[in-house]
């Protein structure tokens, strides 16, 4: 029994001594493991610690503003209230978004946006689940804030435009980042963050984005922020001023209305555009707070296009404004001189094909002033023949036709100025004598912009100065470079023979009782103006239409009348302002075009004689000839 008894015992202790082993072992390991996670490793997790107890959290900087030429604001921030959510601190996100849902309106096709971008941005980046929160919502959001992990109330800032559509095709508007712009800087993923989509805010986007802050904040174990440890501001976007005067823009944009229209007016000394209007426009403004389907749907599917700026994207044929450009070909080549008379019968015979004249039973003998005023085609037929489509190309390239000026909006089309190479690269055909005679009015291939007419007309009147058109005077508090370019332009080298002759028919359109645009002069001398009518024909009346009765334009459906051309400058005695007008289908420039560009030239110079408009470094013609 008792050996019995010392060998339970010697087992017991051999057992216990194993056990004993073991655990010393185990605990040998974990003092180990304890060791190495306290002391060997302590800095290691002691940053990851921080890494959990810390965030960092990007500020989208201040959107830079921008302005008129008199300091009106065009473009302006306004205080938003924006309800976020940051992913990898909500937990259940659906449970979440039904118990949010509660609180503000939340539709499907917003919930699938939000789920969309949580799968597709890193966690930790804020989720924007809605703007613009009133203040009973944000009131309710803090007092559930306990039951609403991972969520919180941002204070930004939105874009407004005062102005409204008055300026919308000039200063464009801001939107969302695409997934594209997103990859390549992940800046562009912060709530609230908006990028130029359009106009200015395109052209200087990140001039005007400025440099992004970032906020250190310690949380606790649910995300909640516990108090906030660092702070960086970032630097707001710069201010952008430009040369466009909000009282004329507005002016401008009063009058043309309701058209499918146009107008572009420059300071004819440095090519600064003081107003830039295309109608029917739309309302900036809607697209910051977005808009619903049927309301893009109704702006892209208008037939007047009013998402397209028409002043420097609609292409026309310039008919009859075209007519000076011919003029000054056919003098500066030396085919004429200012004695060239022509016998208007109504038409001219080439070949097998008649010519006509718009007045049909001719105008008689003319000088070149008196065509010029009475607009008459047989006269431009002769000089076209006597001078060549080629020179009459180069002129008009050198007058700002026919190519891109630089103008800083984007969107800007080049226009077209055909010649034989170009017709043979196109249709594989050889370039005719009545090619020739279409160009010479402004019709045939010939396609012109209205920001492009108003550049040549400035040319024509400043006394052949290679002006080109620009809308920025200033970015942040330096001149802009391309202002500074700009200010001193090259000659063109035109004769101030031909330029005087070319002006004093421009002036007696106007002012000329046999004038085309003489019911749409203007009375008071000192703001008389001079300019050019045109009509472009859209297609030609056919046989049947003329057997019919169909001779008038306003017979016609609406999208196959002519539109309506003037070109202008003011006042006479010293041009300052070119402008141009098109008004899509209008029919006659003479009745429809002039009084637009005489209400619009006549504004300019009114608030001009107020000190309201200002050139942008206060230079006149007379002082670029001097430099």
């Amino acid at each position: 029994m008792q050996q019995y008894e010392l060998a339970r015992f010697r087992t017991f202790t051999r057992r216990a001594a194993v056990l004993g082993a073991v655990k010393l072992a185990l605990l040998s390991v974990v003092g180990a493991q304890l060791y190495n996670l306290q002391i060997v490793q302590r800095h290691k997790y002691r940053t990851k610690a921080d890494e959990n107890r810390i965030n960092i959290r990007l500020l989208p900087p201040p959107r830079g503003r921008i302005f008129d030429q008199a300091g009106r604001l065009i473009a302006q921030n306004k205080q938003n209230y924006r309800l976020v959510l940051v992913p990898e601190q909500s937990g259940d996100i659906q449970l979440l978004l039904h118990t949010l849902a509660k609180i503000v309106p939340l539709g499907q096709s917003e919930l699938t946006r939000i789920l969309n971008e949580i799968e597709r941005r890193r966690s930790f980046i804020p989720i924007t689940v809605r703007e613009h929160l009133s203040w009973v919502q944000v009131a309710q959001i803090e007092i559930d804030s306990p039951d609403l992990p991972g969520v919180s109330i941002e204070v930004g800032q939105v874009r407004q435009y005062p102005f409204g559509a008055t300026f919308a095709h000039v200063i464009g508007y801001v939107g969302s980042a695409s997934t594209e712009e997103i990859a390549s800087d992940p800046l562009l993923q912060l709530p609230g963050f908006r990028i130029g989509k359009n106009g200015v805010e395109k052209m200087h986007d990140l001039e005007l984005r400025g440099r992004a802050g970032n906020v250190q904040v310690e949380v606790n174990a649910y995300g909640r922020v516990i108090r906030e440890l660092d702070r960086d501001e970032g630097e707001p976007g710069n201010d952008v001023t430009l040369t466009v005067d909000a009282d004329l823009q507005e002016h401008a944009a009063t009058r043309l209305g309701a058209e499918s229209a146009s107008a572009a007016v420059l300071d004819v000394a440095t090519g600064a555009c003081i107003a830039i209007v295309s109608t029917p426009s739309f309302d900036p403004n809607s697209f910051i707070q977005g808009l619903t389907q049927r309301q893009w749907g109704e702006l892209v599917n208008n037939r007047h296009a009013p998402l397209i700026n028409k002043a420097i994207s609609g292409q026309y044929p310039p008919g009859s404004v075209f007519k000076p450009v011919v003029a000054v070909a056919a003098l500066e080549a030396g085919v004429v001189d200012s004695s060239h008379r022509v016998r208007c019968l109504g038409h001219i015979q080439l070949g097998d094909r008649t010519f006509h004249c718009w007045r049909r039973g001719g105008h008689g003998s003319l000088s070149m002033i008196s065509a010029i005023a009475q607009s008459c085609d047989v006269y431009f037929y002769d000089l076209a023949l006597k001078v060549g489509v080629e020179r009459i190309a180069e002129m008009a390239r050198r007058l700002g036709l026919g190519q891109a000026s630089g103008f800083d909006l984007p969107g800007e089309q080049h226009g077209l100025v055909p010649t034989p190479d170009w017709k043979r690269a196109m249709y594989d055909d050889a370039w005719q004598k009545g090619d020739s005679l279409n160009t010479a009015v402004g019709q045939g291939y010939l396609l012109t912009t209205p920001l492009q007419l108003a550049v040549m007309t400035a040319r024509l009147v400043n006394g052949g100065w290679a002006v080109t058109p620009h809308l920025t005077r200033s970015v942040g508090d330096e001149l802009s470079q391309d202002t500074l370019t700009r200010v001193a332009p090259k000659s063109i080298d035109l004769s101030h023979e031909t330029l005087a002759i070319i002006t004093r028919g421009m002036g007696r359109v106007v002012n000329h009782v046999s004038g085309t645009a003489y019911s749409a002069r203007i009375e008071e001398a000192r703001f008389a103006m001079g300019g050019k009518t045109g009509t472009s024909q859209v297609r030609s009346f056919t046989d049947i239409e003329r057997q019919s009765g169909v001779v008038k334009n306003k017979d016609r459906p609406w999208i196959e009348r002519d539109h309506a051309l003037f070109v202008g400058y003011a006042p006479i005695s010293a041009p300052r302002y070119a402008v141009a007008v098109i008004v899509e289908h209008g029919g006659s420039g003479s009745t429809t075009a002039a009084p637009i560009a005489h209400d619009i030239l006549l504004e300019a110079q009114r608030l001009d004689s107020i000190s309201r408009l200002s050139s942008p470094l206060n230079i006149r013609s007379s002082d670029i000839r001097k430099v």
